[in-house]
């Protein structure tokens, strides 16, 4: 599974961040890791300078492999919090995901 980390023009996309959101979304898609060509992380500051109490958006896109991409969004004050909240809701989507295609 590679992981593509990527931020918009407003947040500082440093070495620590990269190895912070990679290794939080790791932790949670691990279990995956095999079925999961790719798992982009994209994180945009939503208001600037203005700031706001939810201002950081974390999008997460997974490709299966042989399927099409899935894509889930996480808000929050603060970078961490926010690829937390996406990762944990790509967790639930990859387990409903590959659960339905056992199914089938």
């Amino acid at each position: 599974m590679l992981i593509q980390f990527n931020t918009d023009n407003r947040i500082t996309g440093d070495e620590d961040l990269a190895a912070q959101a990679e290794e939080i979304v790791t932790s949670r898609l691990n279990r995956f890791a095999s079925r999961l060509s790719r798992v982009e992380i994209h994180l945009a500051d939503v208001n600037g300078p203005r700031g706001g109490s939810d201002d950081i958006v974390c999008t997460l896109e997974a490709r299966p492999e042989g399927g099409k991409p899935v894509t889930v969004k996480g808000n929050a004050g603060q970078t961490e919090i926010a690829v937390r909240d996406a990762s944990d809701k790509m967790q639930a989507l990859l387990e409903s995901h590959f659960g339905k295609l056992r199914t089938h």
